[in-house]
């Protein structure tokens, strides 16, 4: 369906991409940007707004890794506390207003409205606050509050953008092995059920809460 978005092969496409924690958008929409990357001409700016001074490095580490395919790139990492973000949220929107002077994207990647972490929360909402009128993609992110639902945007992800991925995870985010859920058979285990439900191997899944497709020419009509 991502295809909608680009007329043709050498079409550019700009993304945002927004997380509240270093590996936040490794996990919930790794694979996607690698199918992207590796056949459109894509813009990105990454912005990771929670990492102390480890998590800061392993998320800029992972960022250029990921990006290096990229047209041009933009990586912001912020230090905001870890669960504290509602408790400074004029600071934490203070950045999203300074994002909303700098980029116009086609696509913007952000968490998901019902995710019962406070800090993605606050995310979700400062993202549709500052874009509404940009396609958003809400991503994913497995944890022990049982959140996950029933998306409606679904991304196939071939075998090896599916290794890839989580070999990426594995190898940038060396402080979070210790979690007993950060490991291969999660990553790849999320990506196998999203699958399924897209009638595919391995898919990445998202919700679309607004989109708008076009099927005219837009130029005759805005003349008419």
């Amino acid at each position: 369906m991502l295809e909608l978005l680009i007329p043709e092969k050498t079409g550019r496409l700009r993304a945002l991409c927004i997380a509240a924690h270093g590996d936040d958008l490794e996990i919930g929409c790794g694979g996607t940007l690698l199918g992207l990357l590796q056949n459109y001409q894509v813009e990105v700016h990454w912005v990771v707004l929670g990492c102390n001074t480890v998590r800061s490095e392993e998320a800029r580490n992972s960022a250029e890794v990921l990006l290096e395919k990229a047209l041009r790139t933009g990586i912001e990492i912020h230090n905001f506390r870890d669960g504290f973000f509602p408790y400074v949220g004029g600071e934490v929107k203070e950045v999203f207003e300074s994002l909303k002077t700098e980029v116009n994207p086609d696509l913007v990647f952000t968490h998901s409205r019902n995710d019962l972490h406070q800090d993605h929360r606050l995310v979700n909402e400062l993202t549709w606050n500052t874009f509404r009128d940009h396609l958003i993609l809400e991503y994913e992110v497995p944890k022990y509050d049982g959140d996950l639902g029933s998306p409606n945007l679904f991304v196939e992800i071939d075998g090896s953008t599916c290794l890839a991925k989580i070999e990426h995870l594995l190898k940038f985010f060396p402080s979070q092995r210790e979690k007993h859920w950060f490991d291969e058979e999660t990553f790849r285990g999320l990506m196998r059920l999203r699958g399924v439900e897209a009638g595919r191997q391995y898919a990445e899944a998202f919700y679309c809460r607004k989109m708008i497709i076009g099927v005219g020419d837009r130029r005759r009509q805005d003349q008419s």
